[in-house]
């Protein structure tokens, strides 16, 4: 495993190694439990693909973006992966200003792959399912078995309704990103702009990580590091990730009476969960920027909600037209204003 922006800062076979150590098994299930988990995902998703297109009018070419149904360790490997992909402009920048020694490179490479390793078994342990965008050529969907298998069987949720409910929300995202392919370089072009603004400067690195202890009281720890140049960007990609993880929300919440008896209960159980389970795992969340996570499943869904509400679902679709229709963080929070500048 290695990439051209990153290899010699990161060890990503260090990072896996942690990371699939620190997620472990997940729950325990015999042949037949695992087997009927494995083959109802699949469906459940392949399922999806046509009740997806049917509420939302997006129609995702045949053939396209796999779907995989992984253990933790194998969604730790393909999120490195993706890391890669991602972190490998930011790299670039960084070592293209500043080139790291070979004692820095060596030990460096080795505590960094380290770090993200505890952050991907951590998630790990907790994603349900996942579009990667990132993979060539058009993404690939990857569902969490034994995560799936852990919250239902803690939410007491029926098994058969829980998965198709997950893979409603999972399969929304791919069927985004392969009826609307502009998606995928127009999310790696702000990545790039990122990394354009990224500065190693010493003082304000330093500065930035003693004010990241603001993050406790408020916000994540992108929030208390960034620079006003990051944050405009970060803030254009909020915009668009509220608007795909609230979109996918209001799919499986708009199909789910249809075809998920105990919609409703698994709705209701699954909100409190969000919510994070203790302490620990709060303050993690929102170090991560895990609260932001869930704002943008609440806010981009009253922004769906209200534009089809006020427009209907035909010309709620001109927000996938192009770049220049992806509503802003401000026009999350005021649809109306969205509409006014798209439709006149």
């Amino acid at each position: 495993m290695s990439d051209a922006g990153t290899e010699g800062f990161i060890d990503w076979e260090t990072a896996v190694r942690v990371g699939s150590r620190l997620v472990g098994d997940g729950p325990a299930a015999n042949r037949d439990e695992a087997k009927r988990a494995v083959e109802q995902l699949r469906a459940g998703a392949h399922r999806s693909t046509g009740l997806v297109r049917e509420f939302t009018g997006l129609e995702a070419p045949e053939g396209t973006a796999p779907i995989l149904v992984v253990d933790r360790p194998s969604w730790v490997r393909a999120n490195a992966d993706s890391f890669q992909t991602v972190l490998g402009p930011v790299v670039s920048a960084v070592m293209a200003k500043r080139k790291p020694g070979a004692a820095t490179k060596a030990i460096g490479s080795r505590i960094t792959g380290a770090e993200i390793g505890l952050l991907l078994g951590f998630m790990g342990s907790r994603v349900l399912g996942q579009f990667d965008p990132f993979h060539q050529p058009h993404g690939r969907l990857l569902l969490v078995a034994p995560n799936v298998v852990h919250v239902e069987r803690e939410l007491q949720a029926d098994p058969t309704d829980f998965r198709l409910w997950v893979c409603l929300h999972e399969e929304t995202h791919r069927v985004q990103f392969t009826a609307v392919p502009w998606m995928r370089d127009h999310l790696l072009a702000q990545v790039e702009r990122l990394a354009e603004t990224m500065v190693p400067d010493q003082e304000a690195l330093e500065e930035g990580l003693r004010s990241a202890l603001t993050a406790l009281r408020g916000g994540s720890l992108m929030d208390a590091i960034s620079s006003p140049e990051q944050r405009e960007v970060i803030d254009q990609v909020t915009g668009m990730m509220s608007l795909l993880e609230g979109h996918a929300d209001v799919v499986m919440d708009g199909v789910g009476p249809e075809v998920i008896p105990s919609v409703a209960e698994i709705r209701r159980k699954f909100t409190v969960r969000r919510k994070g389970i203790g302490p620990l795992d709060r303050i993690l969340r929102r170090l991560l920027g895990l609260d932001a996570k869930m704002a943008q499943y609440r806010d981009g869904a009253a922004f769906v909600r209200h534009v089809v509400d006020k427009v209907g679902m035909a010309d709620f679709n001109a927000v996938w037209s192009g770049p220049e229709h992806l509503p802003s963080k401000d026009e999350i929070h005021d649809p109306d204003a969205w509409i006014s500048r798209v439709h006149g």
